[in-house]
């Protein structure tokens, strides 16, 4: 029953953390009165990994899931509730979903593909990202600083109304956002 929550190629075993992560999406499943228990009926991942986030008043650990893309437009219904039940299950890590996506790169003709989409460039990737690191808090602004030495520094500007559920998991935010696309980013509530 664990193994169904992991989706890997076949000859592929899963690490020590993904078998953590599956047994507990299983046992929120499973609970009594969770309201959960149908939307994680066809919820898979293919991928968990433990980012080392420092700063913020709590020293945790981050965990980030990667789910398939087809996944992801249900489970983006249920995210909010099933990363709270995941930071219940494991209490020292902060939780993450985030969706696999591909990138397509400038000589895409190559694979047989007449037109890239829009949203397999590396912008729209690094975008898509970026809200689901923050998800479920929604980003009301954006900015860009350019330092004297041109380094880049990406502003995010997060909603209000999630800031006391949010304050405390911002530095998650930037590490896991660095980690991810290799960019540095700043959260806040404005």
């Amino acid at each position: 029953m664990v193994s169904s929550k992991i989706l890997k190629p076949k000859g592929v075993q899963a690490n020590e953390l993904e078998e953590e992560v599956a047994k507990a999406l299983v046992d929120i499943e499973g609970a009594q009165g969770s309201e959960l228990k149908a939307d994680l009926r066809d919820f898979q991942f293919t991928s968990a990994k433990e980012i080392v986030c420092v700063g913020g008043k709590q020293n945790k650990n981050a965990i980030v899931l990667f789910i398939p893309f087809r996944v992801w437009r249900e489970a983006k219904k249920i995210v909010g509730r099933l990363v709270r039940e995941l930071e219940k299950k494991f209490q020292k890590k902060h939780v993450i979903i985030v969706a696999n996506r591909t990138i397509l790169d400038k000589n895409f003709r190559r694979k047989g593909i007449a037109v890239r989409p829009r949203n397999r460039t590396l912008t729209a990737v690094h975008e898509s990202i970026l809200d689901d690191v923050v998800a479920p808090t929604e980003i009301v602004g954006k900015r860009t600083r350019i330092c004297a030495d041109g380094s880049k520094l990406l502003r995010i500007s997060l909603d209000k109304k999630d800031k006391e559920g949010a304050e405390e998991k911002l530095h998650v935010f930037s590490a896991v956002y660095r980690q991810l696309t290799n960019k540095e980013a700043s959260f806040d509530f404005k």
